[in-house]
């Protein structure tokens, strides 16, 4: 898997340009290492740049409180503390980031087992993932009014882990995967029960997007060979996107976007098209990628310490991964596209480390996915 060593900078004074000074809540907190001026170069993550992102789930993932469940009560007897709801996956704010915390931490295991905290990890991910705690995760999904919790962010982060898991060559993991499997079953299910339901793909910039968790099912699919699933999202993304012509990039973003529709269906439809259908396919729906002056301005973000406003460093990781997938599995096309993505990069990953950054129970998973993309 390839990596970033060293991540380039786009001058943060281009923040604000056209509203004069740079607002000092979006300067950057902390840098997580020396960054060159160059935004073309190609090099990898570090172990010092690792054991800085580690810190980002190990500071949340078995942190209980403030907490966001989304939760709903048919009565009194609903009510629970969220460990006692959640037992596997009750830490950094919501589920979702929870379980992707979760992965991220099996991920920089896989490519550092000497990170710092390996031990620690370790140790956390051994009490999170057991099958007591699971045994508690399926009790909430097949409560009467809980049944679509987290669909489908939070659906495919979960078939995401589980990927992680299989992937990854050591005893721990073997043991997690197992104790998981029931609740990867039970999400993976619920997908193949629920898309063929679903008339409409939901096209936002936020969790409910469908492409973006199709595209994780489906690696998952993939990965594991479940053809059922694999069926069931290709019929669907077929039904819903196959038509689509000239996406309205210029839309994008909205103020607190951490995905971008038009990509992340690009994303998907690079998965489950052969090379002749996708070429031609995107000829139609995004025509200009194929320019080699094709560009889009980083999403610029007003203020770190507004949850919302900062979903934009999301979405300028979560660009940055569609173009490095793209510009990689077909480099003569869309090769032109690598320096924009690591823009895109760039732009957002010297904020991760700080005290008052909202974004840090979530977006150093996205700067960890995207960096895996390259």
């Amino acid at each position: 898997m390839k990596f970033l060593a060293r991540i380039p900078l786009v001058a943060a004074l281009l923040l604000f340009a056209s509203c004069g000074e740079v607002s000092e809540k979006s300067k950057p907190t902390e840098e997580v290492s020396d960054i060159p001026a160059s935004t073309t170069e190609k090099i990898t993550l570090t172990l010092e740049q690792a054991n800085s992102l580690a810190t980002l789930p190990l500071e949340c993932v078995q942190k209980e409180y403030p907490n966001k469940l989304g939760h709903t009560l048919g009565s009194k007897e609903d009510l629970g503390e969220p460990q006692a709801l959640h037992p596997a996956f009750y830490g950094c704010f919501d589920w979702h980031s929870s379980v992707h915390g979760n992965w991220s931490m099996v991920r920089l295991l896989k490519e550092f087992p000497n990170v710092e905290e390996a031990e620690r990890m370790r140790r956390i991910l051994s009490e999170n993932i057991t099958q007591e705690s699971i045994a508690g995760e399926i009790k909430y999904f097949e409560g009467e009014h809980n049944k679509n919790y987290e669909r489908t962010y939070g659906w495919g982060w979960l078939l995401k882990l589980a990927e992680e898991l299989h992937t990854w060559d050591d005893p721990l993991a073997q043991e997690l995967e197992t104790n998981l499997k029931p609740l990867t079953e039970l999400i993976a299910q619920k997908f193949i029960d629920y898309l063929p339901k679903l008339q409409y793909p939901v096209r936002v910039g936020t969790h409910t997007n469908t492409a973006f968790a199709l595209a994780f099912a489906w690696d998952y699919a993939q990965t594991l060979n479940n053809t059922a699933l694999q069926d069931a999202i290709k019929q669907r993304a077929l039904d819903f996107y196959q038509n689509d012509m000239d996406c309205p990039l210029t839309w994008e973003p909205s103020g607190a976007d951490f995905l971008s529709p038009c990509f992340e269906e690009l994303d998907l439809m690079r998965r489950i098209l052969g090379k002749e259908e996708f070429l031609k396919w995107t000829e139609q729906f995004l025509p200009s990628l194929k320019e080699t002056d094709f560009d889009i301005e980083v999403a610029l973000v007003g203020d770190r310490e507004d949850g919302q406003m900062v979903h934009l460093d999301g979405l300028n990781f979560s660009r940055a991964w569609v173009l490095f997938g793209l510009a990689n599995q077909y480099p003569e096309e869309y090769g032109h596209l690598m320096p924009l993505a690591h823009e895109h990069l760039a732009y957002s990953f010297p904020n991760l480390i700080g005290d008052n950054y909202e974004g840090g129970h979530w977006l150093g998973t996205f700067a960890i996915y995207a960096l895996g993309e390259q």
